[in-house]
């Protein structure tokens, strides 16, 4: 099973580049004073089914309340973004494919190509345009841009805003956002352009980037101050695209030589 090595190797990558920051940090944060370390050890029983039950109940019921309002309200601001557009791009793209379809009939090809263009000329197609040159070394596009603003909220709204973005983009309402995601491919070539480089790229960078606005938020109540989390983001924001631009260039050699 790949998908479990996958996971057991991001557990690992996690663990032992968390061990190294710890090592490294140590030599530059001193602590003033002493410190003791107590732990109350729980008494070990067999677990019981009915709390087992429970918690498990409590946990999804606040993943649908707090992960879920999150992935709603960014979905709906997405949408607004993915189909309105500035009036007078938006409008030009409209009577440019409304001329070519007068001349030559409507078309499957057409109608996708239209939706598109519309996508890529609405808001947030003009958003993820502006920061892709940013990325492209990664093997990202402007769409995956767009998923990493909004995972910024939360992680899990990666996944809601890539189905956004090609469900507004797509014309065939039977395919599944995988088939839709496995369909592109590289400008000027039949290379996927989500590929095997890319998800390892876009893996590492999550795996280090500091993708959630709450932890910042923790950070600054413990904290009392805006210093820590702010040097958090950028220190592991620079760290992940340094090591998924690696990893990348890296993949890219060694699978397409």
């Amino acid at each position: 099973s790949y998908q479990g090595l996958t996971m057991l190797g991001m557990y690992a990558l996690g663990t032992f580049t968390a061990l190294g920051a710890a090592a490294v940090a140590s030599r530059f944060i001193k602590d003033d004073g002493g410190g003791h370390f107590i732990m109350e050890m729980p008494v070990y029983r067999m677990p019981r089914w009915n709390n087992i039950a429970l918690d498990i109940t409590r946990k999804v019921w606040m993943f649908i309340t707090h992960a879920g309002r999150i992935i709603i309200g960014v979905s709906i601001v997405l949408w607004l973004g993915a189909t309105f557009g500035p009036p007078e791009k938006m409008a030009a793209v409209e009577q440019y494919y409304t001329e070519i379809i007068d001349k030559e009939g409507e078309s499957e090809e057409l109608n996708r190509a239209k939706s598109a263009e519309l996508l890529e000329n609405s808001y947030i197609g003009i958003l993820g345009k502006t920061i892709e040159p940013i990325i492209r070394p990664l093997g990202y596009d402007w769409k995956i841009g767009i998923a990493l603003i909004t995972s910024f909220a939360a992680r899990e709204v990666f996944v809601g805003t890539m189905a956004t973005i090609y469900a507004v983009g797509g014309e065939d309402d039977t395919a599944t956002i995988r088939e839709r995601m496995a369909s592109p491919t590289r400008p000027g070539s039949e290379r996927p352009l989500y590929d095997l480089p890319f998800g390892l790229s876009l893996l590492v960078f999550y795996a280090f980037a500091m993708q959630c606005v709450s932890t910042m938020a923790v950070v600054k109540a413990e904290t009392g101050s805006w210093k820590w989390p702010l040097l958090q983001l950028v220190l592991m924001t620079g760290f992940a695209y340094v090591s998924a631009l690696a990893v990348y260039q890296l993949a890219d050699m060694l699978v397409y030589p």
